[in-house]
């Protein structure tokens, strides 16, 4: 995996934002925004325009897919990746359409999650992208 770009991790629960933040540390990314609820997500991401958004299906106030929906409009080429609890077949049809590049549960091995999203991150961002928060290319 070659990103060293930003990522808006969304969840309600401190600790899940805490374990995934964690996650992304080992992985090699530093650059991480947090948001407890979708509104706070929607300001942050309006304020620092992450590369990478990890964001919770079951919240209170706004949750999951609404956000999505939201960012989506916000930015049509947000990179946005799901996380629950919970696999309902019905959301993740639902995430999909609306845009979303993966859907990871929060329940699995950190090892599957850290796949999970390298997998991600490299099937989305160009190494050389500079957008991707890497080099871009030599002159």
């Amino acid at each position: 995996m070659n990103f060293s770009g930003s990522v808006l991790l969304v969840d309600d629960e401190a600790h899940i934002r805490k374990f995934i933040s964690l996650l992304l540390r080992h992985l090699g990314l530093t650059r991480i925004f947090e948001a407890p609820n979708g509104h706070a997500a929607l300001e942050l991401y309006k304020k620092e325009r992450p590369d990478l958004v990890m964001l919770d299906v079951n919240m209170p106030l706004m949750d999951g897919i609404e956000t999505l929906r939201s960012l989506k409009v916000i930015d049509p080429d947000c990179v946005v990746v799901m996380l629950t609890s919970l696999a309902n077949r019905q959301t993740i049809d639902e995430a999909a359409s609306l845009g979303a590049a993966n859907y990871i549960r929060k329940d699995a091995p950190p090892e599957d999650i850290g796949r999970a999203l390298s997998d991600t991150i490299d099937s989305c961002f160009e190494p050389d992208e500079p957008d991707a928060g890497g080099p871009g290319p030599s002159p």
